[in-house]
């Protein structure tokens, strides 16, 4: 029997027995991995999408038919400005929740599994926001089906429509970044979602989303034009509308890169040192 027992068990180390170390992963690799991690997610609790489809719809609806005839004297011509705006501001709306589920991560203790893994180390990050890009793409396209259902027209045409939605992915994504410092940073999920809020609502509101600055006092109008969402929603709007300058989107692309360049460091820190 005792012979039995030592047959087995050494068939059974060989069977598991790795006779090569295999090659480690990528970053790229690691990255994607990572990204396929946060769609799976979104595949298993559908729910999560329903931000990304019920909120463009809501704004939409709300500031067309509530304020589109005080504002420019009939819903339609109010649309023409206002859709582009509401893209962004649905857009951004969303990339709050990539720390929320960030931080919902940590709290269960995935992410100190991660770290333990030898892979590329700002790969769970990197790829977690490129997963998110995804639902930056569902709000996209349900803002925009929904703005032309409503009567909406881009007169840039279907190349001016996807170099807008290019264009504020880009954004969203260096964006994001901010939202993954306070999900490393901050004790729950819930806190994440307060605070995350009281750094965009100043942000979307205080911007060109809604009205022409023009028509706001003097100091405001310089608020609203130091605003980087200003910056961004007049991009979009000019790629929409076919009369963007290279300035408008040049803006939007440094100050993307500007953002990443100082924030994503930041993450990747607070990451690395976070007991």
């Amino acid at each position: 029997m005792r012979s039995l027992d030592i047959g087995s068990n050494t068939a059974l180390r060989e069977a598991v027995e790795v006779l090569e170390r295999p090659s480690r992963a990528s970053a790229v690799s690691s990255t994607l991995t990572f990204a396929h991690r946060a769609l799976l997610k979104i595949k298993h609790v559908p729910e999560q999408l329903f931000d990304v489809t019920l909120t463009p719809i809501i704004f939409t609806l709300m500031f067309t038919y509530l304020f589109g005839g005080a504002i420019a004297g009939d819903t339609r011509t109010y649309l023409q400005f206002l859709l582009p705006g509401i893209m962004v501001q649905t857009v951004l709306v969303v990339s709050v929740y990539t720390g929320f589920t960030l931080n919902t991560d940590i709290t269960k203790g995935v992410f100190d599994r991660f770290r333990s893994l030898p892979i590329w180390r700002p790969a769970p990050i990197v790829g977690a926001l490129l997963g998110d890009t995804v639902r930056y793409t569902i709000a996209s396209c349900v803002t925009l089906v929904l703005g032309l259902l409503l009567g909406f027209r881009p007169e840039g045409g279907l190349s001016g429509v996807l170099m807008a939605v290019l264009l504020l992915l880009v954004f969203a994504f260096s964006l994001s970044w901010i939202f993954t410092i306070l999900g490393l940073v901050m004790r729950s999920p819930n806190a994440v979602m307060g605070v995350s809020m009281l750094v965009l609502m100043p942000l979307t509101f205080a911007s060109n989303i809604f009205v022409d600055p023009r028509t706001m006092p003097s100091g405001l109008q310089t608020v609203v034009e130091l605003n980087p969402v200003s910056h961004l929603v007049t991009a979009v709007r000019g790629l929409m509308s076919g009369g963007a300058t290279f300035s408008d989107v040049g803006w939007v692309l440094i100050a993307s890169a500007a953002l990443t360049a100082v924030f994503a460091p930041i993450t990747m820190h607070i990451y690395r040192t976070r007991g």
